[in-house]
């Protein structure tokens, strides 16, 4: 069978063993093998026939399924997430551009009912959701091309991933069978729908009729969209009435090996190291914030505070969970970030020679040495310079790499 497409030959077959393999499975404890990753197409196939209609999925969605193909193109979109090779000060001013504030603040206004709904439901500020909708598709301009039911198939078939987009290829066969979406739906390379790019699990669960229009459309209604979003941050956890991020002025000396996203203090401690806001003391605690240092201590500086987690849930890159949480507090009215000198970085072929190095000390690299600059390495770096004598801010430079 050609990799690339689903043979309808062999539709028969499939549902004929589908069917048998559910018969044998008692109705009220179902018990579905999940199917195994790569390999030949079409037994895998025939296993994730068995497990869509073992999850409920009805024939509708099974018959889509039938008609998806495979996309290489979904594959090298995959593996080449430039994003992650971008520092923090190199993606924030690309992202947070002058057009979005401006657009940011006409849409707040635009559709401050909406906001204000969704606040008074959710707890979730309009800046906050503002910011991932400006972000994620320039306020519902650019919502992706990639046919939505083909990048799931990929993804669930590839090797890389797979128990992540399974389930959400499950939950778009039943957004198909409620004629919520239809098979011709397109939105991001990674099966992500709408203006605010939700993944089907999230739009079939937690997909909220804003308009009061009987429907649920992310694709095309604004009210929809920014319903669902909140309804979304709130069950990540937001809390209602709390912070975020705060940008922060620090002093030459502090005890950076403290300065860890899970090590949250109160601001009197901060206070204490020589931490203060950006026009004077730090106010009142707010809850107890982590010192941010996307790029060392000669960097930009914030506190984050536990809604920031939401940030990160959200988006699991620190890079890009930073740029939003920045990003809504611009839109929330701060200001600009105060003009830093960050030591220099590594280059992506230098952060793998970091990481060899320091998987042949024994830290945990992950699976494999991708030269992304994520919290294995981060935390690795911060052990090896508290080792080496070094501020601990866990920032990866070149004089560190010589001294590994």
């Amino acid at each position: 069978m050609n990799k690339l497409s689903i043979a309808l030959a062999a539709s028969l077959l499939v549902i004929s063993s589908a069917a048998h393999a559910l018969d044998q499975v008692a109705p009220t404890q179902p018990v579905v093998a999940k199917p195994a990753c790569g390999g030949e197409l079409e037994p895998w196939f025939n296993g994730l026939i068995v497990e869509a209609k073992a999850a409920g999925v009805a024939d509708k969605g099974i018959n889509e399924l039938f008609k998806a193909s495979m996309d290489d193109k979904v594959l090298e979109r995959d593996r080449a997430q430039g994003v992650f090779n971008q520092t923090f000060l190199t993606f924030s001013s690309r992202m947070v551009s002058d057009y979005r504030l401006k657009q940011g603040a006409v849409n707040l206004k635009k559709y401050a009912d909406t906001f204000a709904k969704a606040e008074a439901e959710y707890g979730v500020p309009g800046p906050v959701i503002a910011a991932f909708w400006g972000l994620e598709t320039d306020f519902g301009a650019v919502q992706g091309d990639f046919d939505t039911l083909n990048a799931l198939l990929t993804l669930s078939f590839d090797c890389r991933r797979p128990e992540l987009f399974r389930p959400q290829l499950i939950a778009l066969l039943k957004l198909f069978d409620g004629g919520v979406v239809d098979a011709k739906t397109t939105g991001a390379w990674a099966g992500e729908i709408g203006q605010m790019q939700m993944l089907p699990t999230d739009y079939l669960e937690r997909g909220v009729d804003g308009d009061g229009d009987g429907k649920v459309d992310l694709k095309h209604s604004v009210p929809d969209a920014i319903m669902t979003a909140a309804r979304v941050m709130h069950d990540l956890g937001w809390r209602k009435g709390e912070p975020w991020l705060e940008e922060v002025k620090l002093t030459e000396e502090l005890p950076w090996e403290n300065a860890m996203r899970t090590n949250r203090l109160p601001h009197s401690k901060w206070a204490a190291w020589g931490v203060t806001g950006m026009k004077g003391p730090l106010g009142p605690d707010d809850g107890d914030a982590s010192l941010l240092l996307p790029m060392g201590r000669k960097g930009p500086a914030f506190l984050s505070y536990a809604n920031f987690d939401v940030f990160v849930e959200w988006n699991k890159s620190i890079i890009y969970a930073t740029t939003a949480a920045y990003f809504a507090t611009r839109l929330a009215g701060a200001g600009p970030l105060e003009p830093t000198n960050p030591e220099a970085g590594l280059n992506p072929d230098q952060m793998k020679e970091l990481q060899n190095k320091l998987a042949a000390r024994g830290h945990d690299m992950g699976p494999k040495i991708d030269g992304v600059f994520g919290i294995l390495t981060r935390d690795a770096v911060r052990d090896e310079q508290i080792r080496l004598g070094l501020p601990a801010d866990a920032w990866p430079t070149p004089e560190l790499l010589g001294k590994l």
